[in-house]
């Protein structure tokens, strides 16, 4: 019977270590606009996100919204949006990846309150649906469509 990683690859998907923290998240590593930098893997949030305090860090150019966010213990905070970014995860890279950007202190003060390191952002559910992502939970590896 054929792994599930060798079915995967076999299909055209890039493979990416995740890196389980203190905290019981998946952390991962991955490029916007070039920049590195550290990033929660959330299935659970509907858009990836990037700290407001990353904006130039990331070359992003931010515009104002009208959405309000909410999650991890915060609601109605403001948020800008950033159109038409370059992300890439390993080897798979989108160019036209719009982030939202709020303030992410809430959540890295909850990291960091447990020894964790402090992220730059969220990878969330649209940027794992247009990669069309399959976690293996047990391996710690997310797999991306390339």
């Amino acid at each position: 019977m054929e792994s599930l990683q060798d079915y995967l690859l076999d299909k055209g998907y890039t493979k990416i270590k995740l890196k389980f923290t203190k905290t019981n998240h998946f952390e991962i590593k991955a490029t916007i606009n070039g920049v590195k930098g550290r990033f929660i893997l959330d299935t659970g949030a509907s858009n990836s996100c990037v700290d407001f305090e990353a904006i130039k860090t990331f070359k992003l150019i931010a515009q104002d919204s009208a959405i309000k966010a909410a999650g991890a213990g915060a609601i109605n905070m403001l948020t800008k949006v950033s159109k038409k970014n370059t992300v890439k995860i390993g080897t798979w890279k989108n160019n036209k990846v719009a982030l939202i950007l709020f303030n992410l202190t809430h959540v890295n003060t909850a990291l960091t309150a447990h020894n964790a390191k402090p992220v730059d952002g969220i990878i969330g559910a649209d940027i794992l649906k247009k990669s069309k992502a399959v976690i293996d939970y047990e391996k710690k590896y997310l797999y991306l469509k390339l």
